[in-house]
This record gives C-alpha cells, structure tokens and sequence, in this order.
C-alpha cells in the first residue's frame, strides 16, 4: 500500500481571525490549546513555535486561551460588530468593560428630567 504525506496548515488569516501570538514572548508551552474550549488551535510541530489556529471562524472569543497563557503572548482582537462599548450620558466618555484606563463607575443616581 502506497501512502502518501499529508500536511495540515492553518487557514488564512482573514477579518475573521481573533486570535494573535506574539513570537517573541511565546515559548510554546500549549497551554493556550490545551485551555481552548472549542479547539480552534494545535500545537505547532517545530518546538518553542506559536499554536497554529486552525479553525478560526469557530473561536468563540472566551478568552480562556489569553488568560491562560504565562506569558502573555496571546492578544484577542474581538470583531467589530462584538466590541461593546458605552457611553456616560454626563460626559460623552466611551469606554469598554475590561479595558485598562476605564474611568471611576459613576456613584450618583441618575436625574430624572
């Protein structure tokens, strides 16, 4: 029986990828794959290389891979349409929840007109 070599590579990166590794910080510990909930990633066969996200338009933007990761080495960029922002009526400010800089909650009531 003749068998022949297959070869798994990952999807294009296209406006759908959430998922960036930064090379420099990534040590290739897995432990982002291995926290993936809808595995999207595999390892990478060269040791100390990022996981290849192989199933990208499945990722269900969790997080737990970021969060997981020791290093630091995942970024999650959500699309577009899923960013949520708000919005303070009293000063215009729009921030995110769960970004760095976001500003004091607001304590007072809200006036009624």
């Amino acid at each position: 029986m003749d068998y022949q070599k297959a070869y798994l590579v990952s999807n294009p990166v296209g406006p759908g990828s959430a998922l960036f590794f930064d090379e420099e910080l990534c040590i290739g510990c897995n432990i982002c794959v291995n926290s993936c909930r809808s595995d999207v990633m595999m390892p990478n066969p060269e040791a100390g290389r990022p996981p290849i996200v192989v199933y990208p338009d499945e990722c269900w933007f969790c997080g737990c891979c970021a969060n997981a990761c020791p290093r630091e080495a995942v970024r999650m960029e959500h699309p577009m349409p899923m960013r949520a922002t708000w919005k303070r009526k009293e000063t215009g400010e729009f921030f995110r929840i769960g970004c760095i800089n976001h500003p004091e909650p607001v304590t007072k009531p809200p006036v009624v007109d």
